[in-house]
């Protein structure tokens, strides 16, 4: 479970008929759909029938997910679609021109929300990759990073190396990282979206 691509394993094990990997996918993501119902302020009711109604079309498209790695978006626009029909079936949405500034309104915190949690699924999918990275590459990158000026004389005592060899041997780890993450299928954006 806790390899690279490991969105990607999960869904494909989920559509061969795998209920641990289904079980584990609608554990990470419910509070996703359940934030996006509440987001446009459905009732419990109208919410529970978005978040099934949402479960059972990712259930019918499983096998048709071209990218499993951006499941959170995927789920997350169906769950906005559900919550449309929704709020369209019960008359509470209001009419306007096709032209009218209205209809491209988002709510801000729908959309703080929803980056949170997709941040969430970016930090949770760096850090599986960071896990398999040798221990020494590991214990050497929280010590630099536990610090904005890391203390090399204090690190090379602690890990038994010169520290003419920190640099090096943190570019090697880093660039070991990337591979981790690009081996994943995850794509990270520079500017720290995925």
């Amino acid at each position: 479970m806790g390899e690279p691509g490991e969105l990607t394993e999960l869904v494909a094990r989920a559509s061969h008929g795998d209920a641990p990997a289904w079980n584990t996918i609608v554990e990470r993501f419910a509070s996703l759909l359940w934030a996006v119902a509440r987001g446009h302020r459905l009732n419990q009711e109208d919410a529970a029938d978005v978040v099934q109604n949402t479960w059972l079309k990712l259930l019918n498209h499983l096998d048709s997910i071209a990218q499993p790695e951006a499941l959170a978006g995927w789920l997350s626009t169906t769950a906005r679609y559900e919550c449309l029909a929704v709020l369209r079936k019960r008359g509470r949405e209001h009419l306007v021109r096709d032209d009218d500034l209205a209809t491209s309104v988002v709510d801000d915190q729908v959309l703080a929300l929803d980056t949170a949690l997709l941040d969430d699924e970016r930090d949770a999918e760096l850090w599986t990759c960071f896990r398999h990275l040798p221990d020494r590459c590991q214990v050497l990158l929280r010590a630099l990073m536990a610090s904005d000026r890391p203390h090399y004389r204090a690190i090379s005592e602690a890990l038994g190396m010169s520290v003419g060899s920190i640099g090096p041997t943190r570019m090697r780890c880093l660039d070991k990282l990337r591979d981790l993450i690009g081996a994943s299928g995850y794509t990270f954006d520079p500017r720290g979206r995925a």
